[in-house]
This record gives C-alpha cells, sequence and structure tokens, in this order.
C-alpha cells in the first residue's frame, strides 16, 4: 500500500509496506563528446553554464556531471532532476526535447547532438 503523505511535495509518498520514502521526477540527460584533452576544462565551463543554469531555475533539484574517458575522446553527461515537466520548460523553453548549447560549446565539443533524453525516475530512501 502506497499513500499520499500529507504536506510536502504533490509527488512525495510513504510506502507503509517497504518502510521507505518515495519521490517521483523527471530526470533530463544531455550527452557530448571532447577531446580527452579537453575534458577537464569542458566540465569547468558545463559547471558556469549548465550546472549554474539548472540549478538557479525554480523547480531544479539537483544536477551531476558524469565522464567517461574512451581513449583520445571523452563523454560528458549532464544529468539534472526537476520536479515536473513545467519546470524544464523554464529552463530550455518549449521544446524540452531540443538540446540547449552555449557559445563557447563549439571550441570543446565534436558533434551537437540535437535532442536530450527524459525520463520519470522514482527515488527511494528509508524513513529514519
Amino acid at each position: 500500500m502506497v499513500k499520499k503523505r500529507s504536506g510536502a511535495r504533490n509527488s512525495f509518498f510513504k510506502s507503509t509496506r517497504l518502510n521507505i520514502n518515495l519521490f517521483k521526477m523527471i530526470v533530463r540527460i544531455w550527452h557530448g563528446r571532447t577531446k580527452t584533452t579537453d575534458a577537464e576544462p569542458y566540465r569547468q565551463f558545463v559547471i558556469d553554464t549548465g550546472i549554474t543554469e539548472y540549478t538557479s531555475v525554480e523547480g531544479n533539484l539537483g544536477a551531476q556531471i558524469w565522464q567517461q574517458k574512451e581513449g583520445d575522446i571523452t563523454h560528458i553527461w549532464t544529468v539534472s532532476w526537476w520536479k515536473d515537466l513545467e519546470s524544464i520548460k523554464s529552463f530550455a523553453g518549449d521544446e524540452i526535447e531540443k538540446a540547449k548549447y552555449y557559445d563557447d560549446d563549439k571550441k570543446y565539443l565534436l558533434e551537437f547532438e540535437r535532442t536530450v533524453v527524459h525520463y520519470e525516475a522514482f527515488d527511494f530512501a528509508p524513513i529514519p
């Protein structure tokens, strides 16, 4: 049995059967590739631009940068969590599937992927 917790967020639930809290959110994932020699300065650029902008938008629940080196190429993902699709629109505009780029991305990226992906995510945490 899952019941809605009174107060707090609409999408925050308490499971009496599993003794956990459940929080539903939307995850937005963007992917890019850069030269491994540019990975560190590009990561800082992403922090200064995208991550800073993500986290300034009401409804953003946090963000991370994931990175994977494959020889001379490094893959970089930004993973951000959002309260709902309307919150994402505040960041991305009405076309939320369209990737958002900054002018200096062209200094680092090897290609420009047109889209991002969104997923419903469910976070489970033990009840203290």
